[in-house]
């Protein structure tokens, strides 16, 4: 499950139980990216605040399926393979048609998102690309860029978020070798207009 010792859902006390009991899904299952930050709750909490905050908060404008995108992007650019399969499998959820999720996860994978993406969905993803692989490269001018192709700041700003997010989680699972073994794919604390109700379901 990773390279360092967590503590399972059975033996948890106090915060830390606490803090297990808001993220459970089915049958008490914690994922394994939390269960890595187990023997340090106060980082765990930080992580599923920041986590609802960018791509599961009723305050954000872009379509969620858009941010899983962006997710899904963003860790096949930092080869973790453990948010690709997590966030693929929301997005086929979300989108509810197996043929559109197959042909975006093809491009995705390819690296071709224009084969399926076009005008500020694009320009999104341009944008999540060079943050990730150059991030000292982004200019004022490639802000003006996403606006002309459409977003206003409120979105850009949501774009940046869950970039700057994916690189946060893909560096605490690569660092630490989390894997997916036991982990219910693809839930998602979905309660958007609640910011403190963190259970995947």
């Amino acid at each position: 499950m990773s390279w360092i010792n967590t503590i399972p859902f059975a033996a948890a006390q106090g915060r830390l139980r606490r803090l297990y009991d808001r993220v459970t899904g089915p049958d008490g299952n914690v994922d394994n990216i939390m269960l890595a930050h187990s023997l340090r709750p106060h980082s765990m909490e930080g992580h599923m605040a920041l986590y609802k905050a960018v791509l599961h908060h009723s305050g954000n404008q872009l379509p969620k399926w858009l941010l899983e995108v962006l997710g899904v992007h963003v860790s096949l650019l930092n080869g973790c393979d453990y948010c690709v399969e997590h966030h693929a499998a929301g997005l086929g959820r979300l989108l509810g048609d197996d043929e559109r999720h197959s042909r975006i996860m093809a491009a995705l994978r390819e690296g071709e998102p224009e084969r399926v993406f076009g005008g500020r969905e694009l320009a999104a993803l341009r944008y999540a690309t060079q943050l990730t692989g150059d991030p000292s490269a982004v200019s004022a001018q490639t802000l003006a860029d996403l606006r002309d192709a459409g977003m206003d700041d409120g979105e850009i700003l949501e774009v940046n978020q869950v970039t700057a997010y994916f690189a946060y989680a893909n560096r605490t699972v690569l660092g630490l070798g989390v894997t997916t073994e036991g982990d219910v794919l693809g839930l998602s604390p979905n309660d958007s207009d609640d910011p403190l109700n963190w259970t995947h379901r």
